[in-house]
């Protein structure tokens, strides 16, 4: 089952030229998912051929501008698409408000119904589950109450093992044993137990986002051995004064982080305006972690 990251902002506080607030997508199976939503996000989910209409969840971790001022102008778009499907939209006090006062104010009334979920930005607790995903809060240290989100996927069933499995079963048997059954004994064979022709269960893959904040070593229990970590890096080490004063990393500690929680992968991104060139933040991280890529826009990782 598909399980993969695409980038479609990376820029801090103002967005450049080829550079956009912060926006990704996270795609489960044929589910997407939206984890932040600048401005302009909605121009690169076309940009990036996302599909709004196959948006299961929006995660929203905070208040500040570039995180979520192009949320409700792609809700209004889905209104005006027709959308009639629910949407699940978590995030931090405050933005049930905020949706409510630019719907009333506004006079659009949507076209369908959305189920907010209000976030302990001090808690790591389960905000949202459905059938394939499983997300639970992150506490960010930042200078208004925000969140990451640690993506898991659900349990899934263990693989057929093809030389395991005898000749001649049929379609309909085939499916009962995918679905984990066992197949009863009939006229033609005596019987098949679904634990003799599976192999072990594939291990759910883990992605965490974490958003504007403080460098928190703390925080590397929560997501230790994920398979991908996005961690902001607005500034350069020479600038980690700076970073402490404004709540946010440098690409040195991004790179500590994934190093103290053992994931596979890093992710930088939230760049600041002021560094034309990203190869300066890669080349400070790597040596710490040498797992370490860019979150450009456009960016597509498979886990």
């Amino acid at each position: 089952m598909t399980f993969e990251l695409k980038i479609l902002g990376s820029a801090s506080a103002t967005p450049t030229v080829g550079r956009h607030p912060t926006a990704q997508v996270l795609t489960v199976g044929t589910q997407h998912y939206l984890i932040d939503c600048g401005e302009g996000t909605q121009w690169q989910m076309l940009e990036y051929r996302v599909r709004p209409h196959h948006l299961r969840a929006i995660f929203i971790s905070h208040l500040h501008g570039d995180h979520y001022f192009g949320l409700f102008g792609l809700l209004g778009t889905m209104h005006l698409q027709g959308r009639t499907q629910p949407l699940a939209i978590v995030g931090p006090p405050g933005l049930d408000e905020v949706l409510v006062t630019q719907s009333r104010v506004s006079g659009v009334q949507l076209g369908f119904q959305i189920t907010f979920t209000v976030v302990d930005t001090e808690a790591h607790a389960l905000v949202y589950e459905d059938a394939g995903l499983r997300v639970h809060s992150l506490p960010m240290r930042h200078r208004v109450p925000c969140a990451g989100y640690l993506f898991e996927e659900q349990p899934r069933r263990p693989n057929l093992l093809k030389d395991k499995l005898p000749t001649g079963l049929t379609p309909v048997q085939l499916a009962r044993l995918a679905q984990g059954d066992d197949l009863p004994p009939d006229e033609y064979q005596p019987g098949l137990r679904h634990a003799d022709v599976a192999g072990p269960a594939p291990t759910p893959r883990r992605y965490a986002f974490f958003s504007d904040t403080l460098y928190t070593p703390a925080l590397a229990p929560l997501i230790a051995g994920a398979d991908l970590l996005y961690h902001e890096a607005t500034f350069l080490d020479e600038l980690r004064e700076r970073a402490a004063q404004t709540h946010h990393s440098t690409a040195r500690q991004a790179a500590l982080l994934a190093q103290a929680a053992g994931v596979k992968q890093l992710l930088l991104g939230h760049f600041s305006s002021r560094y034309k060139a990203l190869e300066p933040l890669l080349y400070e991280a790597r040596p710490v972690f040498p797992r370490t890529e860019l979150a450009t826009e456009g960016l597509v990782v498979r886990l």
